[in-house]
């Protein structure tokens, strides 16, 4: 991390007065204090990389269906009443390879029965994504998205983008960039997947 100091200020000559040098420099420095105050009062916001935006009230749930790398066929709405996570990647985004162990890890802690992880390749061939399983040990289901339209339907413009989907099939939100899975902070998102509406919410979906 660097601080910048603003491109408008002249630089300091040998000609300035003592005080005036003294009093830009103090200002420099304070600014650079309060850059820093801003880091340790919110330091999710820079460290984890992420943030959390939520679906549009009135926009459907697009419908997703493919067949993964190992030839079984996958379809949403099969999985009611399983979280649902929909993970857009690509090999060459660095935070995608970073953040894809700790999803494999979540997807074995909960188990097929609860939780589903869907890894969507965006725009990349079969054969360079089988290589990238083939050297990370990635065993996650993968539907690929050669044309970008799976991505685009879904609002991922930034990857890693992962979608929350919840067991009763509502879309909660979506995780853009990068967020450690196996982290206090994703199981509690997760465990609010698999619970139940309430009756309010219930009624507000019509269902």
């Amino acid at each position: 991390m660097g601080f910048k100091l603003d491109a408008a200020t002249p630089p300091i000559t040998g000609h300035e007065p003592r005080r005036r040098i003294v009093a830009r420099l103090m200002s420099a420095v304070g600014a650079a204090c309060l850059a820093i105050a801003g880091l340790l009062t919110n330091p999710s916001a820079h460290a984890q990389g992420h943030e959390v935006v939520p679906w549009p009230m009135r926009k459907a749930v697009p419908p997703l269906a493919g067949t993964d790398l190992d030839g079984r066929l996958w379809r949403l709405a099969d999985l009611r009443g399983k979280a649902v996570l929909i993970n857009f990647w690509a090999s060459w985004c660095g935070p995608c390879q970073t953040e894809m162990p700790s999803l494999q890890t979540l997807a074995e802690l909960y188990g097929p029965d609860k939780l589903v992880v869907l890894a969507v390749n965006f725009k990349e061939s079969e054969p360079v994504v089988q290589r990238y399983r083939q050297r990370t040990g990635f065993s996650l289901p993968v539907l690929l998205d050669p044309s970008g339209s799976i991505a685009r339907a879904w609002g991922a413009t930034v990857y890693p983008t992962t979608v929350l989907v919840g067991a009763d099939g509502r879309v909660q939100g979506l995780v853009r960039g990068e967020l450690d899975w196996s982290g206090l902070a994703a199981g509690k998102r997760v465990d609010a997947l698999l619970a139940p509406a309430s009756a309010g919410e219930r009624r507000a979906t019509g269902r």
